[in-house]
């Protein structure tokens, strides 16, 4: 066999589809490229630059993560997560700045992803899972209320009528998107009727010409490094977290896998690209990638056409883009929120039916995540908090038992549970070190196990202590780890205990 014939065949990007699922495709990247628009404009005011670099972002991270991403469907684009790390160092340093600090956290993101930071994620509790999604859909409701909010009656009688073709079109017929029929009668009732109700054209200038590559007018010394650095390492971190979630969350949709370390390096790169085309950083959008995969889409391709429509439509459409009424598009994200709630996690039947704990866990992360408006603080906080919560729970299953042998003189504990820093500390409280008539003790550990150095400590101060009262004691039933660590520290740390 030659080399040749040896190396395995690499997968198309883009597999042979059916004409039905290129239709689906095709419709649910124009839905998703039509809701990125007004998204992406919004991000760019939040990040203080001019909105091309928001719209240019959206596009170069939607086509790159098509072909370098590792989960299929996905939506990735500019982002109020990224948007809001970064405002600061535009406002005090320029929109070069920021390009720069975007192709480093790019950087940033492929060496994170390529030291398999993605494997993290086997850490996230479903728990904390359950709270990012319902935060989610609580962030999406409120991000379009600015947009209904005190304009009257024919914009709340649009969003009504929006919703009522998105939740019973599918009755009749699923040949086309229903976000994308409602989107289409709304512009024309909203143009038929005369009706003065705010438009996509309102949120700000769509560009008139392509993106061009180039880069940052930044002296490239030791000072701006440093200056753009904790920004780039933050951008990276919250990019890579809101990534891997959501996809995550569409493996769970689509009951199908994902590369999380192909979609981590795949971010990386595509924010580089992003930025030597002057684009803002960008990571995974979560609610146009529930548009996108609500709308049936399963493949790379309507990840790429969304990218390519979004241009099409602000380059040479963009006349017509403007003045789609923005009460269209809040309709479709209202129903993308509705949709993306974990409605059942919060029913009385299985909030009596969980522990306690997940309970808690779930609210801590959807307080922190829709509190602070960022959805990587919720999870590291609910993360932090289920740690804190299962250590608790391991450290008290552990406890102390004890027989006195019946020819009196020894006393033998039995210790049986995890004995960790949790746990540890209560472990020589359990001893009676002054008991009389007993020359001698025994401290069986075949049902417990050592898992740090404090475990050894405690029971280093254990035998010092009975030893003190003239009771010798000695320690058994060590399983091979406990055994190893408890043989290379005990007797060194007391001093530092």
């Amino acid at each position: 066999m030659t080399a040749q014939q040896a190396r395995p065949r690499r997968r198309l990007s883009f597999p042979p589809l059916s004409v039905s699922r290129l239709r689906t495709e095709v419709l649910a990247g124009l839905v998703v490229a039509l809701a990125l628009i007004p998204e992406a404009i919004s991000f760019s005011i939040i990040a203080g630059v001019d909105p091309r670099v928001g719209l240019f972002a959206s596009f170069t991270m939607a086509v790159s993560t098509a072909f370098l991403g590792g989960r299929p469907a996905m939506i990735s684009a500019a982002t109020g997560a990224m948007a809001l790390v970064v405002a600061p160092l535009a406002r005090e340093h320029g929109v070069d700045h920021l390009i720069a600090a975007t192709i480093l956290a790019g950087v940033f993101q492929v060496v994170l992803g390529l030291l398999g930071v993605a494997k993290l994620m086997r850490f996230v509790p479903p728990s904390v899972m359950t709270g990012f999604v319902n935060a989610l859909a609580i962030l999406i409701f409120l991000a379009q209320v600015p947009h209904f909010a005190g304009e009257g009656w024919p914009v709340y009688a649009l969003i009504a009528g929006g919703l009522a073709v998105i939740f019973l079109l599918p009755r009749l017929t699923s040949a086309v998107p229903a976000p994308l029929v409602a989107i289409v009668v709304l512009t024309g009732i909203a143009l038929v009727s005369g009706v003065t109700v705010p438009t996509v054209g309102d949120m700000g200038e769509l560009p008139s010409s392509l993106p061009v590559p180039f880069l940052p007018g930044v002296p490239l010394t030791w000072e701006t490094l440093t200056l753009i650095a904790p920004y780039s390492l933050t951008l990276a971190l919250v990019g890579l977290m809101e990534s891997l979630m959501t996809a995550k969350l569409v493996d769970d949709v689509t009951e199908t896998r994902s590369a999380k370390g192909r979609e981590a390096r795949g971010q990386g790169f595509a924010n580089i690209v992003t930025g030597l085309f002057g684009g803002m950083a960008g990571c995974a959008m979560i609610g146009q990638t529930m548009i996108n995969v609500r709308s049936g889409a399963r493949t790379r391709l309507s990840t790429f056409l969304a990218g390519a429509f979004l241009l099409i439509l602000v380059v040479v459409l963009g006349d017509v883009v403007a003045v789609i009424p923005m009460a269209a598009l809040v309709a479709v994200m209202i129903f993308v929120s509705i949709t993306t709630m974990d409605w059942h996690s919060i029913t009385p039947a299985t909030l009596r039916r969980m522990p306690w704990t997940e309970t808690a866990i779930m609210v801590i992360t959807v307080a922190v995540v829709v509190a602070t408006h960022n959805l990587a603080i919720g999870v590291i906080v609910g993360v932090l908090a289920s740690t804190a919560l299962f250590a608790r729970g391991v450290a008290d299953l552990s406890g102390v038992t004890s027989v006195l042998d019946p020819e009196g003189g020894v006393r033998v504990y039995s210790v049986r549970g995890d004995l960790f820093f949790a746990s540890s500390n209560e472990l020589t409280s359990q001893f009676d070190y002054g008991e009389e008539g007993v020359q001698r003790v025994v401290i069986d550990l075949s049902r417990a196990h050592m898992w740090d150095s404090s475990a050894v400590a405690a029971l280093d101060h254990a035998v010092d202590k009975f030893a003190k009262h003239g009771i010798s004691a000695e320690i058994t039933g060590l399983n091979i780890p406990s055994e190893n660590l408890h043989t290379e520290l005990t007797g060194t740390l007391n001093a530092a205990h």
